[in-house]
């Protein structure tokens, strides 16, 4: 046999040992993904226009040394007690942003979450954006619980229902918490199907 059918067939054999490994992967994840994230920095701000100074949540109402103003102490974020006592149930929408070879196996979940942020939309509902990859063959329907926490006491959990998603498909999506009325320091989200 010549030397080029030679590499031609070595080739060949690698090629089908490599398939055939790959085909005897079965999806059998060992985890699923989860995100924690605390409120996103650069809430709403304003500018004074006389005298130039930038108001934001964290500094308004400060006095000049930076001290809270008697006004300030009304209200303490981490004596609140309120809470939404039954589970909240959504079905967000995703918005497909992508797709990739699917890569589920032993070491890598079905459904994959990434680049959580958490954040207020003023005078309504905590929300947290989030990215979810379908990382197998098939289409899924994933099932999210995040749970809104201020000071580590829950204030809301929350069930998302997510429609199906493709076969390596990334997309985005958002869950809104409570009431912006109810203060929340912290966000986790976990997937709990599949």
């Amino acid at each position: 046999m010549s030397r080029p059918a030679a590499k031609i067939v070595l080739a060949s054999v690698m090629a089908m040992l490599v398939a055939s490994a790959a085909g005897a992967q079965v999806p059998t994840p060992v985890q699923r993904s989860s995100v924690e994230m605390p409120t996103t920095a650069g809430m709403p701000e304003f500018r004074d226009p006389k005298t130039g100074q930038i108001w934001t949540p964290a500094n308004v109402g400060r006095g000049p040394i930076g001290k809270p103003i008697p006004a300030d102490l009304a209200f303490d974020p981490l004596a609140q007690a309120e809470r939404i006592k039954e589970v909240v149930i959504q079905r967000p929408g995703l918005t497909p942003l992508g797709w990739s070879a699917p890569t589920a196996g032993p070491t890598t979940p079905l459904v994959t979450m990434d680049n959580a942020s958490l954040a207020a939309v003023p005078a309504q509902r905590w929300r947290v954006v989030l990215y979810v990859s379908n990382n197998s063959a098939g289409t899924l329907a994933p099932m999210i619980d995040c749970r809104f926490t201020n000071a580590g006491k829950l204030v809301e959990e929350t069930r998302a229902l997510l429609p199906g998603i493709g076969a390596g498909v990334r997309g985005g999506l958002t869950i809104y918490g409570p009431k912006t009325a109810l203060f929340v320091d912290r966000a986790s989200c976990r997937v709990v199907s599949p």
